[in-house]
Parts: C-alpha cells; structure tokens; sequence
C-alpha cells in the first residue's frame, strides 16, 4: 500500500517533511509566547527561575527571563536572540514582541493547514510591515518634551516591571536621573548615572544622590567622617613606594646608610604629599573650607598620616568611572602629576561624609553645584529585591533615553494594535492574490497585545476588543486605549499611559523578519557531522 502511494504521489515523504519542520517551528514560537504572554502589562504575573545551585529568582522582565532560561529549542534559541537583541537596542518591549511572533506564526497556522504556501504569506507578511511602519508614522504624536512627559513614559515603562508603588518611586528617580546628566547638543550617556547597590533596608527606600558614592571609606581613623564646604582635588599620582619591576637587593654596611636608604626612597613620595598639602594651604588656609584627596592609585600609611594630621580626607583606588563622573559631577580635572600645581584643577562640593554598613563602607559627595553626573543608591533587603530594581531602572532610563532622543510618543494600552488592525484591513488592496491573507494574518496578530492585557487583568478578551473597535469606529481620530481597571476604552495620552516610539518601531521591524524565517523553513538538519566525519577520517 504504502509503496503504491510513492508511485502515485512521489513528492508525498518531502511534503510531510515540509509539515513537519513548519509545525516544529510553530510549536516552539508559540510555546515560548505563552509563557511571556502573561507577562504583559502591569496586571501581569511573574515567573519563578531556579538554577542549578537552587537560588530562587522572581521577575516579570522579559529580557531576563529570556536570558537566563535554559532554552534547549533552536526554533526558541532563535526567538529568545532577537528579542533580546531588541531590549539591547531600546530597553524594552521584549516580551511582546516574542508574543507577537508566536501570534504571527499561530494565526498563519490556519491558512497553512488548508495549502496556502508559507511563501505567499511571508509576502504578506513584509507588505503588512511596510503599511504597519507607514502608519505608526502616523500615529506618533510629536510633542515638546517635558518633565511631566517623561514621567508618564517612565511610568508606564516601570509599573510592568514592578509593583505600583516601588514604581512610582523610581519613576521619579530614573526621569530627574536622565535630566542632571543631560548635555545640550552631547550624546546622552546613560552611563554617567552610577548604580550603587546596599543591602540595607527596603527596596522603596532606593534614592537618588544628587552626586557621588564610593563603595569605601578613608583609611585612615584621625581622618574627619564627615566635612562640609570640600574642596575636591582628583588626581591619578603613585603615593605610596613603588617596588621595582625587578628582583632587586640594597646591600648597606651600617645602621647610618640604612637609613639615608630609607630615607632617599620616601623622599620622592612625600615630595607629592608636600605639594599637595601645600595647595590644600594655598586654597584653604584663613578659610572654613575643608581639603578631599580622590586619587586612583595608592595612598602608603605614612602618606594618609601626613594628610590626617593636616585635616585632609583621602580616599584611594577610586575606580576609572568614578573618576569620569567625579569630573562631571565636581567640576574637577584628574591630575596626573604634582608638579606646577594650582586651583584650576579643583572641584566643589558641599558635603562629604563617610557611611558605615557593617563592615563595608560608603563615601557620599553631595550638594554639588550643577553636577552633571549622579548615583542610584539601590537599597533592599536581599539580592532578589536588589536585582530586580537594578533591572527596572535600567528599562526605565533607555525608556526616557529614547523619549529625549526622538520627541514623539505613541499613546499605550493597546491603542496603537487596534488602530493599525483596523488601518491593515482598510488597506488590504495593497496586495495581489492570496498574498492578502499574510495581511489579515498580521492584522490579526497585532491585537495579541490587547487581549494579553485584558486576559492578564481579569476581562474579557473579546469583550474589550469590541468594545475598543466600537469606540474606534466612532471617532477614528482619537486613540482608544484600554482600561485595565475597569474593562472600559480610555484615552491613553490623557491617563498618562504613553509607549516610547522606538519600541513600537523595533518591534513591528524585528518580529515579522523572525516570522518570516521560520515560516520558509522546510527542513531542519543536524549540522557538522562533515567536521566529524573529517575527524574520524584523520
């Protein structure tokens, strides 16, 4: 039976192979959607990591998951690289666009099965993506950015990550954070706001410092804890005795020569301890200021007891980016030598206190005059608590990095996927023949990202969706959003419920490509048995 079969339909194995390789492909999109797909939006549930050592990790960021989820599926693997690649672009949207994968390949599921070729729908697909672009150029509002805007883009950007209260909290602190280190006319470098971690107290108790922290103290105990009125002298100058890159011996006859050895190997170093104490004089003397030392290499005991005794605080082996900062953030330029000293080189600060946490402890640098840099004091009772507001922060400061960067907004809760729903279906004409269907399909898809937020919240998923086209056709105009509270339309602009441009833009650009991959897959091999074949040969 089986071999008359072949004779009548020869192309019957590759066909079923073809299948095969399509249904495994959409199998492992649209699992791995279902398990970020009740991710999504601030209703939305958390996922529970266990590694191999039997630590516990609880989050809801997409990224993180996706990265730290041992995915043995290449179809996933594949999936989980481009979200991801995403979240490295724009700082968030991760999880929905994996769901939208899923969704894009589960609503091809039902052309497939009744013989539309994958190529015909990936066509579609890539029209659908064209006209989707076109009208979130559209869509997008462009508006003067203000303090008030970037609070709502921030906001809604941090109430899916964490709970409502620790999110509005950072949502304050991540907005002031982009705006002390914002240049005009500089590239925004997210990298002059420090994070600094402290397990200590409650993770709504994270603050922003209006300056810097050092994760040390001065080593020296006659050193002042806490000084007021600070000139900051930053410098990157060896003071403590150098030993030789060499094995090398001193040999002396008598006690006498010994010690004009000694002496003539201390002299150098205390030659840049003197000149320093000698500006600290020059600038400090008659007045109530007081002298900080941030140097980036060593500071021997006997140097920091010259500079107690002269009322200095010194900190040594500052990190390389706490120098960068400080410069920023003081007003200060790094030394590199102790010659020709002078005031140029200074930096203010109002206050400079040293912060005992047990052992460990902390040097802050506050009330400086326009700083242009500052630190994230994460604080919380665990690691969990701490990591998980590390993670936040850093989704919400390229949510306002890519607000500052762009001036447009894209109003939230869904508003855009039923719009461009309804525009895709206006606009099916674009296409010829049964390339018409990967449109549908795409349009389709798009509403996965309300229905997530109404299944997520506890509605019903086709209910708002009507509900959302009803008002939609009523005045076309106006963005119709969902109410995740209520079940009810709202306007998202004027809730305050605002996406950022470019996370709409990657996503509706990286999802359909991924799709399209997938779909136009009809075999998947086993790759380098050639190398292992070449091995055995040898």
């Amino acid at each position: 039976m089986s071999s008359a079969l072949k004779m009548v339909n020869p192309n019957a194995d590759a066909a079923t192979k073809k299948g095969q390789a399509l249904a495994i492909n959409s199998g492992a999109a649209k699992g791995l959607a279902e398990v970020l797909r009740s991710n999504i939006g601030p209703t939305g549930t958390m996922k529970m990591l266990v590694d191999g050592a039997g630590d516990v990790t609880l989050t809801k960021d997409g990224n993180s998951l996706l990265t730290r989820m041992q995915i043995a599926h290449p179809t996933a693997t594949l999936i989980a690289r481009a979200a991801t690649a995403q979240d490295d672009m724009v700082g968030d949207g991760t999880s929905t666009a994996v769901v939208f994968i899923g969704e894009l390949l589960k609503q091809a599921d039902r052309y497939l099965s009744e013989g539309v070729h994958p190529r015909l729908i990936a066509e579609g697909f890539d029209i659908a993506k064209g006209l989707t672009i076109e009208f979130l150029d559209k869509f997008k509002i462009a508006k003067e950015v203000d303090r008030e805007l970037l609070i709502s883009i921030a906001r809604t950007a941090l109430r899916t990550k964490v709970h409502r209260e620790l999110a509005d909290i950072l949502t304050e602190i991540v907005v002031d954070a982009v705006l002390m280190v914002r240049i005009e006319g500089v590239a925004l470098d997210l990298h002059m706001v420090e994070i600094q971690t402290m397990k200590h107290k409650l993770g709504v108790e994270t603050k922003l410092v209006k300056g810097l922290v050092f994760d040390h103290g001065a080593r020296h105990p006659d050193m002042p804890k806490r000084v007021t009125n600070c000139v900051i002298f930053a410098c990157n100058v060896e003071l403590e005795y150098e030993k030789t890159e060499v094995n090398s011996s001193f040999f002396y006859n008598s006690a006498e020569q010994r010690e004009k050895m000694v002496e003539a190997e201390r002299k150098v170093v205390d030659d840049r301890v003197k000149k320093i104490i000698e500006l600290k004089k020059q600038v400090c003397d008659g007045t109530d200021k007081n002298f900080v030392v941030i140097n980036m290499r060593g500071i021997d005991p006997m140097s920091l007891d010259l500079f107690a005794k002269e009322g200095i605080v010194a900190l040594r082996r500052a990190k390389r980016r706490n120098m960068e900062r400080l410069a920023l953030a003081a007003g200060c330029t790094c030394v590199q030598a102790v010659e020709d000293l002078n005031a140029d080189c200074l930096g203010q600060a109002g206050l400079v206190y040293e912060y005992n946490l047990g052992d460990e402890k902390f040097t802050f640098m506050e009330e400086l005059k326009e700083p242009q840099s500052c630190t994230v004091l994460i604080r919380g009772p665990n690691s969990f608590t701490i990591g998980l507001i590390n993670e936040s922060l850093r989704d919400g400061l390229r949510a306002v990095k890519n607000t500052l960067e762009t001036n447009n907004i894209v109003p939230g809760a869904g508003a855009f996927e039923i719009a461009a729903n309804e525009y895709l279906k206006q606009n099916l004409d674009k296409a010829q023949g049964r390339a018409k269907l990967g449109i549908e399909v795409f349009a389709e898809a798009l509403l996965v990202v309300p229905k997530a937020l109404a299944e997520n919240s506890g509605h019903d998923a086709q209910d708002v969706i009507i509900k959302m086209r009803e008002a939609l056709a009523a005045n076309p105009d106006a963005p119709v959003g969902f109410d995740i509270a209520s079940g009810d339309v709202l306007d998202p602009e004027s809730s305050g419920i605002l996406d950022t441009y470019l996370s709409k833009r990657h996503m509706i650009g990286t999802a359909p490509v991924i799709a399209n991959q997938l779909l136009l897959v009809d075999e998947i091999l086993r790759a380098g048995r050639k190398k292992e074949k070449d091995k055995m040969a040898q």
